[in-house]
């Protein structure tokens, strides 16, 4: 058995007014609760130390710049790092990174147990807009402030296995986990901060969205034998609501654990890695059963073409 006791560590809503101090001393006591259950990995959502701002319009991009992380760690998630090392734990969290040379993205990271930084991933899947859209409830700006990442989906070893990383909209992409499953992930952690109403379609509400949600996570674990663990931020942010749907998943497409409510929580499930190997020397095996040569039109095209 190659067991992770993982924490999936859901956050409740930062409002816009709320520092960061306060929210690393929220991360700080969500990591006490899950040392307290033995956790040797805590996972938290996707821009964890600030609000969701692209849901605000600036018209002049660089306003936003303040909601970005300049170096990382810096002087505000020191602690969480020391206290990380503190209880030998590992972590993955997300947050708005800006470049030395001035890029934006929407960005990941996985620290060891010693609180060094041994991956980083930056969000493909950039969904919403980039102008300011009269005609939707909301705004979702991701293609304003960010740029889609640069670094491709790669994965690392640690803590005895494989683990890899996407953010919110690419868990909707099976291109997301099938490049990863090429390289024989066993873990993908993500964080998620998803509006509970659809922007351009208010008819698909909460429950919709959760639906979505699984389907979506459930999907990409069955199809490449891996273990996801999704986190999410939710709550009414300064009254925009985001859904909660904290879960973590098994090889098999079960949730196996799911936290109730859009509060600060932690749910733990023992994640034996060994779990996956069934499914990868199967139906999953993809060196027996992948036919690649049909599947050029993947990466030849990006729209619809339709037949003549």
């Amino acid at each position: 058995m190659r067991v992770i006791r993982t924490a999936a560590a859901q956050l409740g809503p930062i409002q816009k007014a709320e520092g960061r101090d306060s929210v690393v001393a929220r991360m700080i006591a969500l990591m006490d609760e899950a040392k307290s259950q033995d956790a040797d990995l805590i996972v938290y959502p996707e821009l964890a130390l600030t609000t969701f701002f692209p849901r605000w319009y600036h018209a002049d991009r660089a306003e936003a710049d303040p909601w970005f992380e300049r170096e990382m760690p810096g002087p505000a998630t020191a602690p969480l790092f020391a206290r990380a090392r503190q209880h030998g734990m590992a972590m993955s969290f997300g947050y708005a990174e800006l470049t030395p040379e001035g890029r934006h993205f929407n960005t990941s990271i996985l620290v060891d147990r010693g609180g060094a930084i041994v991956g980083k991933y930056r969000k493909v899947h950039l969904p919403g807009h980039d102008e300011f859209d009269p005609e939707r409830t909301h705004q979702h700006l991701e293609k304003r402030y960010f740029e889609p990442g640069d670094l491709g989906f790669p994965v690392w070893r640690m803590l005895g296995g494989i683990l890899g990383m996407c953010i919110c909209n690419d868990r909707r992409w099976p291109e997301t986990y099938r490049v990863m499953g090429l390289q024989g992930v066993e873990m993908v952690v993500l964080g998620f901060n998803t509006p509970s109403v659809n922007s351009q379609r208010n008819a698909e509400g909460i429950e919709e969205r959760l639906f979505h949600h699984r389907l979506s996570v459930q999907a990409g674990a069955y199809q490449n034998a891996t273990w996801v663990v999704a986190v999410a931020k939710a709550g009414s942010e300064d009254g925009h609501h985001l859904t909660g749907g904290t879960l973590i998943v098994d090889p098999n497409g079960k949730i196996v654990a799911e936290l109730p409510g859009e509060a600060d929580g932690v749910i733990v499930a023992a994640c034996d890695l060994d779990e996956t190997r069934f499914g990868k020397e199967t139906i999953f095996d993809f060196a027996r059963h992948r036919r690649p040569e049909h599947y050029g039109r993947i990466t030849a095209q990006t729209g619809v073409v339709l037949p003549e």
